[in-house]
């Protein structure tokens, strides 16, 4: 299927873990000839995606970002922009998971981190490339939140909170965006085979796969074809969504 999205410009943050979801959809994304600014707050990693992009043919560059920083997030969209001339879609993948603790005792510097990181950091992004989206009337804004979003998540009350934002972030933004031609949408994914994941005990990593109808985790390729897929001018007319994709999760089947 032609996707008809080569030459165009993305930004896709989260993209270091070697096993993560930030870098699948970096190198799917450069597989339909997109080109593609990879930003992490791991800077090493993000250049060795970069360096990976960059094998297929297209253009790549890493940026070392603390999204929950504002001023960061505008220094970097100001240097792709200048790099690579516009910005035409962009996929917020990055987020802190690790802060767990029951709600009511959950340390509140910890809970504002990932806010700021999980939540503010897409809104600073979506902020500074809707302008440059608008200009040339065409642009994709993809949050990936999560299926905890929208089930909860026992000791993960930070995380399920910042993810829900995400999807009532992209409502908005679709509606202000669509005059311009800018979609976008949210994908909520189930427990997926990343970096983190896997170094979890086995027993854990088996109570998951068993959370799921089909008994597995997603590989993060999987995540990165929906992202691409909804990249591209074949779901032009799909916007203010949310797409599950957990593998029956939801079903509730253990």
């Amino acid at each position: 299927m032609n996707l008809r999205i080569d030459g165009k410009n993305a930004l896709v943050t989260g993209t270091a873990f070697q096993r993560g979801v930030g870098r699948a959809i970096a190198l799917t994304l450069a597989d339909e000839g997109v080109n593609v600014i990879c930003v992490d707050i791991n800077g090493d990693g993000a250049e060795r995606v970069a360096n990976e992009v960059r094998s297929k043919g297209v253009k790549s560059m890493a940026i070392t970002v603390d999204q929950g920083y504002y001023v960061q997030v505008c220094e970097a969209v100001k240097k792709a922009i200048e790099s690579f001339g516009t910005i035409d879609i962009l996929v917020n993948n990055a987020a802190l998971t690790t802060n767990l603790s029951l709600g009511y005792q959950m340390d509140v510097a910890k809970w504002q981190r990932d806010i700021d990181v999980n939540l503010s950091g897409p809104y600073f992004w979506i902020r500074e490339v809707f302008p440059c989206m608008m200009k040339q009337k065409w642009g994709r804004i993809i949050n990936i939140s999560s299926v905890t979003a929208l089930m909860g998540s026992r000791s993960q009350v930070s995380y399920a909170s910042s993810k829900g934002g995400l999807i009532s972030m992209i409502k908005t933004i679709a509606m202000e965006g669509g005059k311009y031609g800018i979609t976008a949408n949210a994908i909520c994914p189930g427990a997926i085979g990343t970096d983190p994941m896997l170094t979890l005990p086995d027993e854990i990593l088996e109570r998951h796969k068993k959370r799921a109808a089909i008994r597995r985790l997603a590989k993060p390729e999987e995540i990165a074809d929906l992202v691409t897929f909804l990249a591209s001018d074949r779901a032009a007319f799909i916007t203010g969504e949310f797409i599950v994709i957990d593998g029956g999760q939801q079903l509730y089947i253990w």
